[in-house]
């Protein structure tokens, strides 16, 4: 009988683009899980792992197959077979084993039409023209088409079947979020935990969330939170020269703002983070610029530390579930 010990997850706590990638490395990597699971979204998120000093990158297929894990792709998420496909060859060309990869029956097809759409009529929400949004309106429409249909998908179709431990790999961030980001300036798909379960499992066996955040926040494409005045800041433009703010998917220069703990404290206590993974703090230490923005205002520190013991209070006395936060300064790994 098979049988899940438990469920780990993995979720952006921002605007994507939070290493979510370098976390799912890093506990793979431990041999500890049998499973790597993508619940929602499609080849629109972008996971970006170093091995050896080498970088890879997926936009779709889970961080799992980097490390011989079998690697799910969920019900939930949206797939186009071009750039499936060029995922595959790209995995073989590297020496990834690609037998590994499963894809549930009931995740939905990305059509040409679904492209040429989204090019034409979601371009003022800053898509990432991926076919997303139209695949996705096929799909609650119940007119669109599922893996299982197509002949193409057959020998990666998944058994639906899960056990021993299951990591599961987020796509994007919380505001983002279909429901809980700046409508309709979002993505099309659950990005918080409680998405993973559409693969097939209770809540109840979640064990632990790791929220991934950077120590500064970053948007790619339109979002009135992020004016285009930012771009006019001359500090926060030494943050993205230095911290490289260029979207995997897309390669547009990101918006960049300071961190806003407000939003921060909000996404870790809907998502029921219990460990918070904060990264790029080697950009800010660099540039020695420490800010955030709490409660509506830029307050300024002195140096890192004092910058991340007023975090780490902030956390501690608003967040409960939070059980530990941890600090990032290295662009390959991350110690969970």
């Amino acid at each position: 009988m098979n049988k899940i010990n438990y469920v780990d997850i993995c979720c952006g706590l921002n605007w994507g683009d939070e290493a979510k990638g370098k976390i799912i490395a890093e506990l793979a990597k431990t041999n500890e899980y049998n499973f790597v699971c993508r619940w929602a979204g499609g080849s629109n998120a972008g996971h970006t792992v170093y091995i050896n000093g080498k970088k890879y990158k997926t936009h779709l297929i889970p961080c799992g197959i980097f490390y011989n894990i079998s690697s799910i792709i969920g019900p939930d998420c949206v797939i186009n077979i071009n750039s499936f496909n060029r995922e595959i060859e790209y995995l073989k060309e590297n020496g990834f084993n690609t037998d590994l990869i499963k894809i549930s029956e009931n995740a939905h097809l990305i059509t040409d039409e679904h492209i040429e759409e989204d090019k034409l009529k979601y371009k003022s929400q800053g898509t990432t023209a991926q076919g997303i949004a139209p695949c996705y309106r096929d799909k609650y429409g119940r007119v669109g088409k599922q893996i299982k249909d197509i002949e193409y998908f057959k020998k990666y179709i998944w058994d639906n079947k899960l056990s021993g431990n299951v990591l599961c790999e987020g796509a994007q961030g919380f505001w983002l979020d279909i429901n809980q980001g700046n409508y309709p300036y979002v993505t099309s798909s659950t990005t918080l935990p409680y998405g993973a379960c559409s693969l097939g499992f209770s809540p109840k066996l979640i064990r632990k969330i790791y929220g991934a955040s950077k120590i500064y926040d970053t948007r790619s494409g339109i979002d009135p939170d992020f004016p285009e005045e930012l771009l006019n800041d001359e500090e926060l433009l030494l943050i993205i020269k230095e911290g490289k703010e260029y979207g995997t998917t897309t390669n547009r220069m990101r918006k960049v703002n300071w961190l806003n703990i407000d939003k921060l404290i909000k996404s870790i206590n809907i998502s029921g983070t219990t460990d918070v993974v904060i990264s790029k703090i080697d950009v800010l230490d660099k540039l020695k610029k420490f800010k955030v923005i709490y409660e509506k205002k830029i307050k300024s520190f002195d140096s890192l530390e004092d910058m991340k013991d007023f975090i780490n209070n902030i956390l501690n006395k608003s967040c409960s579930n939070v059980e530990k936060v941890i600090y990032s300064n290295n662009v390959e790994f991350v110690d969970v």
